[in-house]
């Protein structure tokens, strides 16, 4: 080694010593308040434990120059508020007991490393007092408490965010997006406690408020989460409650037709904690596998309440994850739970599919309009599909000697093909009819959800009439799912045949996957899959599932391991063979362009409405469009 190689090492440490207070403010600061959005969830989560009914929050600059948070909580007295700003004081820690904690706070870290690197201001008063009491900390160094003017609650003001370590305000992102986070946290401690009222403004104008919900005792919950996602989410949710083994799992997951491209909408608590776990984010991702793509992802809010023993919850410093005694049990009460929610569903489809659609539907400005909607004040028909048009007309046709009613269509015979000459286009492809009785109405439809067939459009579409109503389904789609529900079911009765491998394949794994894999072969076994151990860290493949046909068997072994180590379920096999059930229910479905006589349209939608999921095909798209009578009439200006 030469000399000049000697200099790039790095220099010798030196002589052990313990840093100092002020630095070690600091390097907790940096644990516990990485940006804005992380002093608000401290400071909002402490107004919440002191029992606050109302809590307001004021970010200028996205919190770089100001954050303040006033609560009407039950305030401090002027002791308490000296060593609330003193690093690990805290008054929720009963006993000192890590174990059972129910608070959202408890490390008494929070005052103390914000005021490590910002100006800190921290005014109270405490119930019954009859004075208010105030304390500053600036970047470390903390003021005497004197007296300040307040009539109840407690305002804590953060200003100059991480003055006193400039390294980390180069970290923070742009005003917006630092707000935004802010805003994701209010929303998610809002949601937990619908009981709170909750506001945040930039200093202007109010951009969130979640006035208190208390009247709607069974329904809070969705109330407020209806507030907060929207009335969609609130239209579009199925309820969860669920119990196993003293754990309680509750709140409202979106039906799959309602999904998203990402995951933002996807909001986990665990003891009215805001929590992101990567093992509970796995579980509502195998709950939803069988019922969209992959690259698209269902809105829901879930509350896991289990007892404080269960958890772990001191495990981060910003208390964002957590650590359950037995994954496997929350894991399937997940999974369980959405699952039976979302069968409990049916045929039910988002109603932003039909929103979707009649959004779509807009009037013509051109060309004379059809005769049965000259009344429209659009001055004209909506831009309906070809074909589309005439089933319409044939269902709710007017009829000449009843003004403002509907009248017989007319009708056609059920093997009857009608084609219908557009004005300057070709003609239209031919719509297959089905009779009807007087005026329109057909005593059945009404005793069916998704109607009685009344037609099929494009031999692709089958159009049906409800008691209040149309539906528009995708013969296609919707036979796709039928079929893949019967696979399934007979999966589960008579279990996965399996096929013998001509040569056993042997697959060599690390010692703590090889174990984990040979623990579950019972249950791979069940899904058709044979391992056995064949030395040291080292399985063998004997037989493997008949229809997945030809695979890749130490592919699938090694991804399978991968799996069991990370999330501790056989994921990879079950996807392989829901993926090869889909497939082949897709082939053997009714296709696209096959004419159906008036029984199998309406042998299809009676199956539909008794098969659950039904509403999407095997790959979360919509099975059926169903548009209300109120909106068709609206589409024509009738009203």
């Amino acid at each position: 080694m030469n000399s000049t190689d000697r200099h790039q090492l790095p220099a010798k440490a030196g002589i052990i010593h313990l840093l100092s207070d002020r630095t070690i403010n600091r390097i907790a600061a940096g644990e516990v308040v990485e940006r804005p959005a992380s002093a608000v969830k401290e400071l909002v989560e402490n107004a919440i434990d002191a029992g606050a009914a109302r809590i307001d929050v004021v970010l200028r600059d996205g919190g770089r120059d100001l954050i303040q948070v006033k609560d009407d909580g039950c305030g401090m007295t002027a002791d308490e508020l000296s060593l609330s700003v003193e690093r690990h004081a805290t008054s929720k820690l009963k006993d000192e007991d890590l174990v059972n904690i129910s608070s959202l706070g408890f490390r008494g870290e929070a005052l103390a490393s914000i005021g490590a690197v910002a100006r800190l201001i921290v005014t109270s008063r405490a119930d019954g007092a009859d004075d208010a009491w105030t304390v500053t900390v600036d970047a470390g160094t903390k003021s005497k408490v004197a007296p300040a003017p307040l009539s109840a609650g407690t305002v804590i003001e953060v200003r100059d965010l991480f003055y006193a370590t400039p390294a980390r305000l180069k970290f923070l992102k742009t005003t917006r997006t630092e707000y935004g986070q802010a805003s994701d946290v209010m929303k998610r401690l809002a949601m937990a406690h619908p009981e709170v009222a909750f506001s945040l403004s930039d200093g202007d104008r109010t951009t969130f408020r979640a006035p208190p919900i208390t009247d709607l005792i069974n329904d809070a919950r969705l109330e407020r989460l209806g507030a907060i996602l929207g009335k969609d989410f609130r239209a579009n949710a199925v309820e969860i409650d669920a119990e196993r083994e003293g754990m309680r799992l509750t709140g409202y997951a979106g039906l799959p037709t309602y999904n998203r491209g990402n995951a933002q909408q996807q909001y986990l608590f665990v003891n009215g904690r805001p929590v992101k776990d990567r093992m509970l984010n796995g579980a509502v991702r195998g709950a939803y596998r069988d019922y969209l793509a992959r690259d698209r992802h269902p809105s829901l809010a879930l509350f896991l309440d289990v007892p404080a023993s269960f958890v772990d919850v001191n495990v981060h410093p910003a208390k964002a994850e957590v650590r359950f005694r037995d994954a496997g049990l929350v894991r399937g009460l997940i999974v369980s739970s959405l699952r039976h929610a979302l069968a409990g569903a049916g045929h039910r489809a988002s109603t932003t599919v039909s929103d979707a659609a009649l959004g779509a539907m807009q009037p013509h400005t051109g060309g004379p309009a059809m005769p049965w909607a000259r009344s429209a004040a659009a001055g004209g028909a909506p831009n309906l599909p070809r074909g589309f048009t005439d089933v319409v007309n044939q269902i709710y046709a007017p009829d000449q000697s009843r003004p403002g009613q509907y009248g017989q269509a007319g009708g056609f015979s059920e093997n009857e093909q009608m084609g219908f000459e557009a004005r300057g286009e070709m003609a239209a492809p031919s719509a297959r009819g089905v009779e009807q009785s007087a005026y329109g109405a057909d005593p059945a439809a009404g005793n069916y959800p998704l109607g009685t067939a009344r037609g099929q459009v494009h031999a692709t579409y089958i159009v049906s009439q409800t008691a209040d109503g149309l539906v528009i389904v995708d013969q296609h789609a919707a036979h796709e799912r039928l079929v893949y529900e019967r696979m399934k079911k007979q999966i589960a009765e008579t279990g996965v045949a399996r096929q013998a491998l001509l040569l056993p394949e042997v697959v060599e794994l690390e010692e703590e996957p090889a174990a984990r894999l040979l623990a579950r072969a019972d249950e791979l076994a069940a899904l058709g899959l044979i391992v056995e151990p064949f030395g040291d860290n080292v399985v063998m493949v004997r037989e493997v599932p008949a229809m997945l046909g030809k695979l890749d068997v130490k592919g699938l072994v090694r991804d399978l391991a991968d799996e069991l180590t990370e999330l501790d379920e056989a994921l990879s096999l079950k996807e392989k063979l829901e993926d090869v059930s889909g497939t082949m229910a897709c082939h053997g479905s009714v296709r696209a362009g096959r004419r159906l006589t008036v029984d199998e349209m309406n042998a299809l939608l009676r199956e539909m409405e008794e098969t659950p999921h039904s509403g999407q095909c095997n790959h979360g798209r919509p099975t059926y469009v169903e548009l209300k009578l109120a909106d068709i009439e609206k589409l024509f200006g009738r009203r």
